[in-house]
Parts: C-alpha cells; sequence; structure tokens
C-alpha cells in the first residue's frame, strides 16, 4: 500500500527524538527464499521490532510490526522476539506501547506458528498481571491471529483512521463463500461505533493520547488527608479540611424535583471542572456502546482512577441505559483490579431501560454480575450519588467502600410515582411515599447507605462550577485516603457492611 508508514518511523514518530533504542538481536540466515528476500527489501531481519526510548521523557517499552515484511505476518521466530520483549517489560516495569499491522499468522509456518499467538497471549498477560499498562495502537491491516491475540488485550486501544480491523481476512472471505465481505464492517471507525475499540486517531496523535493515557496510569499515589488516619499513623495534610457544615432539613420531594432539573450538572460537568485529566474509553471492548454510561480513566487532584458514570443527559436525550452500560461497567471494574487503580462509580439514573430488547439482553443478569462483582472487587471504590438514584441500575454500582451524596441526590428501587401506583394505585401519593421509603441524602447517612452529603448552595443547577469542584475535592479527598490501606482490610469492611446493612433498623423497629 502506497504511503504506508513502517514499523520504525511509527515508533520514531511516537517517541522522543533519537530516544529509540533497539532490544532485537540479529537473526541467523535462513533457509526459506520468501523470508531471504523480505529480508533485502525492508533492511529487516524479521515481521516485529522491538525495544525502548522515551515517550514525553516517560521510558517505555516498543513492539510494532512491519507489514512489508510477509504481510507483518507472525512465525516461530517473531513470536519469540515479541515475547521476549514482553518479558523485558515486565521484568523492568515498563509499560508497553504495541502496534501490531499484520495479515495474521505466517501460513508458510503452519500449525506451530498459529500456536505462538498463545505464548504471545500469555506474556501480555502476564505484564498486565503485574500492573503495568498495556496500551495498543491498531494499524492498517491488523488481522487474524494477531487481532485475535495481542491486539485485542489492550487496557486502552486506538486504531489508525480507515485502518482494515478484522478477525477474517476478505481474501479467504471471498475464496471460501465466493462472494466479497461486506464493506464498511472491518474498518476503525466501525469498530469504534460498536465499542470495540477506544479512539481513532492518526499516528501523529499516537503520542499525545500515549501520553495522557501513562500520566494518569503510572501517576505516585497522593499523600492521604490527616483526618482519615490508619492504624494509628500521623498522616500529613494536603488536602483541605472535609466539609462539615449544616444542612437544612430538605423533603425529600424537593430533592426528587430539584434532581431532575435539566440543568442540573451531571458526570461530564464534573469531570470538566473538577478533573486534572481525562481520557474518555468506549463501550464494553466486546462489540457494544450505551451512551448512559461514561467510562474514563480519570486523576482529581493528585489521585488517578477509572471513572464510569452514568450520563444523564444521553439518557434523557438518546434513551435509558441498557444492559450494554452494565457490561462497559464491568470492563471498568476489571481495569481498575489490572491496573491497581481505584474505581470511582457516578450515579445519576431514572433507570434502566425497561423494554423487551433489556430483558432478551440480560438486564437484570447484568445488575447481579455488576453487584457481585463491585462488592467483592479488590481495588479501593467510591461512589458518588450525583443525582437521581432510580431502580436496579443505579444499585448495581453503589456498592462501595465509601459512599458520598450530593445533598440533593436520591436513593430508590422505583421512582416515587412507580412506588406509589404500586402502593395506593395512583401517583398522587408519590411525596409521600418517597418521605417514607427514606431515599433522601440525609436518610441515606443515618440508615448507613452513604457516608458524607456533599453540599448545595442551594442548589448544584444554580452553581454547577462551583458544586463540581467541591466534589471533586472530596472525591480526591476520600481516594487519598483509601490508598493508604491495605487491599484486604478494605475488602473486609467493605463486605462486612453491607452484610449488616439494615440489621440495626431491624432490631429497633422490633423493640419497639
Amino acid at each position: 500500500m502506497a504511503g504506508r508508514m513502517t514499523a520504525l518511523e511509527l515508533v520514531e514518530l511516537a517517541l522522543d527524538d533519537g530516544s529509540f533504542r533497539s532490544w532485537d538481536r540479529p537473526l541467523g540466515p535462513v533457509a526459506d527464499a520468501d523470508v531471504t528476500a523480505a529480508r533485502q527489501r525492508t533492511g529487516l531481519d524479521e515481521a516485529v521490532i522491538t525495544g525502548e526510548g522515551l515517550l514525553h521523557g516517560r521510558r517505555v517499552a516498543v513492539v510494532a510490526c512491519e507489514f512489508g515484511f510477509l504481510a507483518g505476518s507472525i512465525g516461530v521466530a517473531a513470536a519469540e522476539r515479541l515475547v521476549s520483549a514482553v518479558e523485558r517489560a515486565t521484568a523492568e516495569r515498563l509499560p508497553l506501547l504495541a502496534a501490531p499491522a499484520s495479515g495474521g499468522t505466517r501460513m508458510q509456518e503452519g500449525t506451530v506458528a498459529f500456536l505462538q499467538m498463545v505464548k504471545i497471549s500469555a506474556a501480555v498477560t502476564q505484564h498486565k498481571a503485574a500492573g503495568l499498562p498495556y496500551l495498543v495502537y491498531l494499524r492498517n491491516p491488523t488481522l487474524g491471529g494477531v487481532l485475535a491475540s495481542w491486539g485485542s488485550l489492550g487496557h486502552v486501544t486506538a486504531a489508525e483512521p480507515g485502518a482494515m480491523i478484522g478477525f477474517l481476512g476478505p481474501r479467504v472471505y471471498r475464496s471460501l463463500y465466493g462472494e466479497p465481505f461486506p464493506e464498511g464492517v472491518q474498518v476503525a471507525e466501525n469498530l469504534y461505533r460498536h465499542g470495540l475499540i477506544d479512539a481513532v486517531l492518526p499516528p501523529q496523535a499516537l503520542a499525545g493520547i500515549a501520553d495522557r493515557a501513562l500520566r494518569i496510569l503510572l501517576a505516585p499515589p497522593a499523600e492521604p488527608p490527616v483526618e482519615l488516619p490508619v492504624g494509628g499513623t500521623p498522616l500529613r495534610e494536603p488536602l483541605p479540611e472535609p466539609l462539615s457544615e449544616p444542612l437544612p432539613d430538605v423533603p425529600a420531594w424537593e430533592s426528587i424535583t430539584r434532581s431532575r432539573r435539566a440543568d442540573r450538572p451531571g458526570v461530564r460537568q464534573l469531570l470538566r471542572y473538577a478533573a486534572s485529566d481525562v481520557l474518555p474509553l468506549n463501550g464494553t471492548g466486546e462489540g457494544e456502546q450505551d451512551p448512559g454510561l461514561y467510562l474514563a480513566l480519570a486523576r482529581f487532584g493528585g489521585v488517578s482512577c477509572v471513572l464510569l458514570g452514568q450520563d444523564r443527559r444521553t439518557q434523557t436525550d438518546v434513551g435509558p441505559m441498557g444492559p450494554a452500560a452494565l457490561r462497559a461497567a464491568r470492563r471498568g471494574f476489571r481495569l481498575a483490579h489490572e491496573l491497581n487503580l481505584p474505581l470511582v462509580t457516578v450515579i445519576d439514573t431514572p433507570g434502566a431501560a425497561l423494554s423487551p430488547e433489556a430483558e432478551e439482553g440480560g438486564l437484570a443478569g447484568e445488575i447481579a454480575r455488576c453487584l457481585s462483582e463491585l462488592v467483592t472487587l479488590e481495588a479501593p471504590t467510591l461512589s458518588i450519588l450525583l443525582g437521581q438514584g432510580c431502580g436496579g441500575g443505579a444499585l448495581a454500582l453503589i456498592p462501595c467502600d465509601r459512599v458520598l451524596v450530593a445533598q440533593h441526590g436520591w436513593l430508590s428501587p422505583l421512582p416515587p410515582e412507580g412506588a406509589s401506583a404500586i402502593v395506593h394505585r395512583d401517583v398522587e401519593h408519590a411525596p409521600e411515599l418517597a418521605a417514607a421509603q427514606g431515599v433522601r441524602s440525609a436518610d441515606l447517612v443515618a440508615d448507613g447507605i452513604a457516608d458524607r452529603v456533599v453540599p448545595e448552595h442551594p442548589d448544584a443547577a444554580d452553581e454547577p462550577e462551583a458544586f463540581c469542584r467541591r466534589v471533586g475535592r472530596e472525591l480526591e479527598r476520600e481516594l487519598a485516603a483509601m490508598l493508604h490501606r491495605r487491599r484486604p482490610d478494605l475488602l473486609t469492611e467493605r463486605l462486612r457492611r453491607y452484610r449488616a446493612l439494615g440489621t440495626t433498623r431491624d432490631r429497633a423497629q422490633a423493640v419497639g
């Protein structure tokens, strides 16, 4: 393909000038005439180059395919070079940037080449298990076993505009079925629309997005605040004092009404005003996307996290959250575990989708799996109930180590109107029932469901920037404190918390 950038050109474009240093040991002569010709044509001895360099001053490892060398195909020698580089990156604790461009397995080497994808996948998985970032840039084309192994394992995955990306090569499809593969399917932009990759960007933008990802993923942990000491150890106080102002006694129905204001700030405004770094991610990585859930890597002051938030605007304008949103949330759980980062969930939903499609898509099962995985996640977790917290869609993201709630945030099994219809067979009793159910922020704290209330002065919609910055400071404070806790202790306390929830109230009611 005329104008295709070579592997070395891409690596030199992404890394700081003159910083690339090869890790490749020269390979000896081979009997294969095709390999010999490819060496003469490209000046390389295999289809993979590996090494290290500086990316915005940060040391990183790189592995890249040269498509001009037998279509970037992966045989035994190429796989061995690639695996050795991944293992070295793991041993030296370097983040890894992979840039495949390949037709897949080297057919000339047969089944043994095919099985090389197993050891490549194992090496990448061990790299990730060490808590090290693995970033992937899919180039034109990336096909077959390469996409079905190390091309699809990235924590963050971007692709070249217009790149052909797919499992099945179009030439093979035509030969097998006698017709061309449908146009527009195996294209980077289509993969983005289906939530399979996180971004489509030109090679010139690769260094920027990789640097933004690594700034978040590799930032040093913040110091904990003094008011939440661990084990009696004195702590420094880099953050301001926690909010402790008295709050007015606002009726539940008033908070519910305020939470439904169209101009109330949501997760995107929170990130815009309060986060110091944000890298949006896209979809489940498994073929689904739901605009009702926003997934990102983010940084609040000195603390990095994986953030997943219900986007109230898209739920209103596009449609309610479906099961794909919760599958995207579960991707966030996995990222937090793999990257050793705390998880933040932002709850703001009028309720998950109630439709035949949601039922057939397994909505109830996804809520159950979110509850199961989140409450047992081996990472610090923090939830902020930003506004509406309605039904199973809200419940799925609640069970965290710490739960904050905006003053006019609320949590209920159904909209108060729906609960009224069940209990009273009308909707007129909604305000009365909301008060009785204990849905408002003050009730949530009293019942041990939430830990702290973030004030509104008097309504977040009237002070969006100030409110979002207030929330951001509280998120930073809570996250910094949890980062200095032992993970097993956090998990034990989380399970104990939710095991005991409601038992005090039940005993008090029984005694009364």
